[in-house]
């Protein structure tokens, strides 16, 4: 099977079971995820909601702020090095 036959046949309960595998570590029956199990999980998941979610739905979004982290300076003033 193909991984682009594989995403095709995900469904949404699914993916939320593979992101509870992720997020655990192990899988439903208890046993523990290896590296590869919990990198190929993180992959599917990661392309299936790029294909089926809006991004503000997606695993790890961060909206945009509207106004940056730390007022501007009103008053600069010129740095003199010595």
């Amino acid at each position: 099977m193909s991984f682009e036959t594989l995403l095709n046949s995900l469904s949404p309960q699914v993916i939320g079971s593979l992101k509870r595998a992720i997020e655990l570590g192990k899988w439903p029956d208890g046993r523990v995820l290896t590296d590869v199990q919990r990198r190929r999980c993180g992959e599917a998941v990661s392309a299936w909601e790029q294909r089926n979610l809006p991004p503000e739905s997606r695993t790890g979004f961060v909206p945009p702020k509207e106004s940056p982290c730390a007022p501007q300076p009103t008053d600069e003033r010129k740095l003199t090095w010595v």
